[in-house]
């Protein structure tokens, strides 16, 4: 949204380098096309609103998005990438 206040680090580097490919069962898929993503974890201040392509935005606690019910909509490796980002900050899984 226009009230939505990253608050970028000097020096930015992603908590990992994921890979997708379009192998069902391959852990990271995307069935599209092979693909390389940078993942970062990065707070933010202000009001966040979902816009152009996004239909929707959660704010979800740590506790929240380890819940079996959300990684079990968490699919093709994103469930893994959230705990990853979280290992990341420190929160103990």
């Amino acid at each position: 949204g226009t009230f939505c206040m990253p608050r970028l680090p000097t020096s930015l580097a992603p908590f990992t380098v994921a890979e997708y490919f379009p192998t069902p069962g391959s852990g990271m898929y995307d069935p599209r096309q092979h693909a390389v993503s940078l993942a970062y974890v990065i707070p933010v201040d202000g009001d966040c609103q979902p816009q152009e392509d996004a239909l929707d935005l959660a704010w979800l606690t740590p506790e929240e998005a380890l819940s079996d019910e959300v990684q079990g909509e968490l699919t093709d490796g994103h469930g893994m990438l959230v705990r990853q980002g979280l290992a990341h900050v420190g929160w103990s899984l």
